[in-house]
């Protein structure tokens, strides 16, 4: 009987080791589980990480801890959370700080324990006793195993220090802890796109919205005109004016790159012409006051800009002129003749003279006059080819006697069938205006 009793006995203390052992896994498992619905419910780590950090710390019983992230643009492992102390008396960490455990652990990729305190030791604020560090890892596919920041517990409650358990729990979480991280960068990357293209899309409707219609030049011409950026915003536009005793104002300008500085030159310039173009109907002038007005931002930005602009007189039949730099200005009469613009002066903020102007005869009614950029002409082909000047003057010669939208409609059909899908290099506007 005394066997039996001794067995039974025996088997009870197993029992209740059993227990105990399960009741401490359980209660693991449940912090995993609860720490991994903490982290599925935000994408932002901010918000959960004191929640988790309590959680660590109660389980394991630690008096003290931190959550660093390393923060790339700094190269500091940033204390996301700390808990037992003020978080002033908390720094950021330098990665290669040699007397940080945290710098240390975040190196070497692995968890590590030390018994004691050293006095030289940055992180002397979260220490006390023995101290637990562990890694927060993200496993990528291109680059393997990759440090994202540190878990550190300090104060254990009991006189046992962490072990080994402790160890294996933590390093779970921190598992947890970094695939966090990782989807809330993604996120955070995900609306910061977001959030370009639709600021992108607000800018090209603006930039759109400043182009004129061209109706405002009727009834005394018929006009035509598109313009599209390579970006969202672009340096190519146009400009249309009524001016006084029937003549029409046409601008055509390319701002030496795109993009926003381009979009910005574009709309100082339209704004600037809007007012100078009205004051005068000599193209050299209002251009020379245009430049006034540019300089000082042409020469901040180091852009430059070639425009044409045209005052068409069909009283004197005669269109007036201004050509700085812009090659693509002609006239097509209606016999076919294409007669070219030729620039004047150079563009504007290279340097040169007073702008001059040149007078061209022009017949009412049947002439067209043709402006286009160089993103027309210099479009490539999946090969590399570019379109070239005489292709696209053979489509407005085809449609020479057609109404200017369809001359326009013309050029960007064989723009798309040459460029077969590729993306524009670079912003690509033509006007047509028949008077």
């Amino acid at each position: 009987m005394g066997e039996v009793r001794d067995a039974l006995a025996q088997a009870r203390l197993e029992a209740q080791a059993a227990n105990a052992e399960l009741l401490e896994r359980w209660e693991e498992i449940n912090l995993l589980y609860s720490i991994g619905d903490i982290l599925g419910r935000t994408l932002d780590l901010s918000d959960a990480a004191r929640t988790i950090l309590a959680a660590i710390s109660d389980t394991v019983g630690a008096g003290r801890g931190g959550i660093f992230v390393y923060e790339q643009s700094s190269g500091l492992l940033r204390p996301l959370t700390v808990q037992g102390v003020d978080a002033k008396l908390v720094a950021p960490v330098a990665v290669d700080d040699a007397s940080s455990l945290v710098a240390r652990t975040y190196r070497a990729r692995h968890a590590m324990l030390e018994s004691s305190v050293p006095g030289d030791t940055s992180d002397l604020a979260l220490r006390r006793g023995p101290v637990l560090a562990v890694p927060v890892m993200w496993k990528s596919p291109q680059d393997g195993p990759v440090a994202l920041g540190v878990v550190l517990l300090s104060d254990k409650r009991s006189d046992m220090g962490f072990t080994a358990s402790d160890e294996k729990l933590v390093s779970a979480i921190a598992a947890q802890i970094g695939t966090a991280i990782q989807i809330e960068g993604l996120v955070r990357a995900s609306v910061a796109q977001q959030r370009l293209a639709h600021e992108m899309q607000l800018a090209h409707e603006l930039q759109m919205r400043l182009l004129p219609a061209t109706t405002v030049v009727s009834p005394e011409a018929s006009c035509a005109a598109r313009v599209a950026p390579a970006q969202s915003v672009g340096g190519d536009f146009y400009h249309l004016f009524r001016l006084a005793d029937g003549r029409t104002g046409v601008l055509i300008g390319d701002v030496s790159s795109h993009g926003y500085q381009a979009a910005l030159i574009m709309a100082l310039t339209m704004s600037a012409m809007a007012i100078h173009a009205q004051a005068t109907v000599d193209p050299a002038v209002a251009v020379q006051a245009l430049y006034a007005s540019l300089a000082d931002e042409l020469r901040q930005t180091e852009m430059f800009l070639s425009l044409c602009y045209v005052v068409v007189d069909p009283a004197a039949r005669t269109v007036c002129y201004t050509n700085t730099g812009h090659p693509h200005a002609f006239i097509v009469a209606a016999d076919g003749t294409v007669q070219r613009l030729d620039a004047t002066d150079p563009p504007l903020g290279l340097g040169g003279d007073a702008p001059h102007s040149a007078v061209l005869p022009w017949t009412p009614g049947s002439d067209l006059l043709v402006l286009f950029t160089d993103g027309i002409s210099d479009a490539r082909d999946d090969a590399g080819v570019a379109l070239g000047e005489a292709r696209v003057l053979d489509v407005v010669r085809a449609r020479r006697h057609d109404a200017p939208a369809r001359v326009v409609d013309g050029v960007f059909s064989l723009l798309e069938g040459h460029m077969s899908g590729m993306a524009p290099a670079d912003d690509q506007a033509i006007v047509v205006l028949r008077s």
